[in-house]
């Protein structure tokens, strides 16, 4: 009788051992994103998500977290203790500016998060009015320096990717160029459309319409390749702004604590979803660029940026608290 019922205790350990790994497994993952839905990082999430499903066999469930310039995704993903069931997209701004921008975070981008792999990037275009009698960089600088007041520039706000990059254009030019930030890339460009303001520098997926349409003009991207969606654009470094670069780009993390065994099925996923002609053809259609690789190569990519733009924003002096 003893051996029967401990065969029997055994027996009950598994099937509970096995449901439990069962539930596990069927429980959706939560994919955070510190943006409203709808946006270019939402929808890029949304993609992604969809054919990392299919390959990991769960469901994933984006939430959107916006406010704070991501602060407070990147906060609740930090603090959560739900290891292996939560992902986030760490941007730009979270992993770069972000340390810089404000004077205490929350969270830290180098210690709370683990990357899974990068995500895409969004070039960087600098347009300007058709009023502005300019069509490449030469023009433009000649056009500006004739300015007496100089020149205005507008961003889709403070500390963001293109403000940041329109101030490292700026220092790299000598021009007298002064910075409107905006809140938002829509307004920012219908001034400039409807010559308010004679410049700004605006991502891709915002710009494709505007220039396809010939509202606005395209001075350069800050690439250092062309564009392959928009290949008669040269590059700014081609113009003789040597080694210029810089462009909003995302990442995918996880909370650090996360199994490494989980880390790497995400991170093998996400691989392939980037690789799927699909998904590669949706992300062209939004006019950005995946970015397949390793979490090594996500640490080592983020760090360079964060040193880089830590720099241009201390240079510049610009805080958000």
């Amino acid at each position: 009788m003893q051996r029967k019922h401990f065969i029997a205790t055994l027996w009950g350990l598994a099937l509970a051992a096995s449901a439990g790994s069962s539930q596990a497994q069927d429980k959706p993952l939560e994919w955070v994103v510190g943006y409203a839905a709808g946006g270019g990082s939402d929808v890029v999430a949304r993609t992604v998500a969809d054919a990392m499903s299919k390959s990991l066999g769960r469901t994933i469930i984006v939430t959107n977290k916006p406010g704070a310039g991501t602060n407070i995704a990147a906060e609740y993903t930090a603090r959560s203790k739900d290891f292996g069931n939560i992902l986030f997209t760490a941007d730009f701004a979270t992993l770069a500016a972000n340390p810089t921008l404000f004077s205490k975070l929350a969270y830290s981008a180098e210690k709370d998060f683990q990357p899974v792999g990068l995500l895409v990037r969004f070039p960087l275009f600098l347009v300007v009015s058709n009023s502005v009698p300019a069509n490449n960089l030469a023009e433009f600088t000649a056009w500006a320096k004739q300015q007496p007041q100089g020149v205005n520039w507008g961003s889709v706000g403070l500390g963001s990717p293109h403000h940041l990059v329109g101030e490292l254009f700026r220092e790299q030019s000598g021009l007298q160029l002064t910075h409107v930030p905006y809140k938002g890339a829509a307004p920012a460009i219908q001034d400039v459309i409807g010559g308010q303001i004679p410049a700004m520098w605006v991502e891709s997926a915002t710009a494709y319409p505007f220039l396809n349409g010939k509202k606005v003009k395209a001075i350069g991207v800050a690439s250092a390749q062309r564009v392959a969606t928009m290949p008669e654009v040269p590059t700014l470094s081609e113009q003789g702004l040597k080694g210029f670069e810089g462009y909003a780009w995302q990442g995918l993390v996880v909370p650090t604590g996360t199994p490494a065994e989980a880390t790497a099925k995400f991170s093998s996923a996400l691989q392939a979803a980037l690789n799927a002609t699909p998904v590669k053809a949706r992300l062209q259609a939004l006019g950005v660029e995946p970015l397949p690789g390793t979490p090594a190569q996500m640490a080592v990519f983020s760090r360079a940026e964060r040193e880089k733009w830590g720099k241009v924003i201390t240079q510049v002096g610009v805080k958000l608290d």
